[in-house]
């Protein structure tokens, strides 16, 4: 069962990202507040999720959370920071959007890069300890999934509407044979070594 909050003193924020591991396209990244008396008995780290109830709970986390945000950098942004500082800089804007300003912020993870002057807690395998980190998950990534099939319709030969972009047999073949889409990020190793025109 997961927890409610991991603090009571301030209004608390999960975030969480999606995408990191990718070869191609953005990473995502949300921020959830949650009400205290929110819980749901299907609510779970969005990987452990079939794509049919990540998207039913999606629907119900934006109707019924006090605040959320969805924020990305894209694949140029993860090429010039590296994709660590790219996760972070993602949740920052996801917190930034959000309608209510956050007094704590829970992250998923053992790393982030503070923000502003707001405390938090990194928690390792959050998604799967605490609600509105587990949403944060569930928002990333669908949205990250669906922009992610946007974009597979220009570029149908990388199987992004398959994969959503992660390093597949199918997509690493297909980046060998066709070489890299303009979403793809140029710093991450397709083959080992890597491509010769990296």
């Amino acid at each position: 069962m997961l927890s409610k909050r991991f603090q009571h003193d301030f209004v608390e924020a999960g975030c969480d990202e999606a995408g990191r591991g990718c070869l191609a396209g953005p990473v995502f990244a949300a921020a959830v507040i949650l009400p205290d008396n929110f819980q749901h008995a299907l609510l779970n780290d969005s990987k452990q999720l079939s794509e049919t109830v990540r998207y039913e709970l999606r629907e119900e986390i934006k109707e019924k959370a006090i605040a959320w945000a969805v924020a990305s950098v894209d694949h140029a942004e993860i090429d010039e920071i590296n994709i660590l500082n790219a996760s972070f800089l993602a949740m920052h804007r996801a917190i930034d959007q959000l309608q209510q300003t956050p007094g704590f912020l829970i992250i998923d993870g053992n790393r982030f890069n503070k923000y502003q002057q707001t405390p938090h807690k990194c928690i390792v395998k959050g998604d799967s300890l605490y609600f509105s980190i587990a949403a944060a998950s569930i928002l990333a990534k669908t949205y990250r999934d669906d922009y992610m099939l946007q974009i597979a319709l220009e570029h149908p030969e990388y199987d992004w509407h398959s994969n959503k972009g992660y390093p597949t047999i199918k997509h690493r073949n297909a980046v060998l044979a066709h070489g890299f889409s303009p979403y793809h990020r140029r710093t991450f190793r397709v083959t080992d070594p890597q491509l010769s025109f990296f």
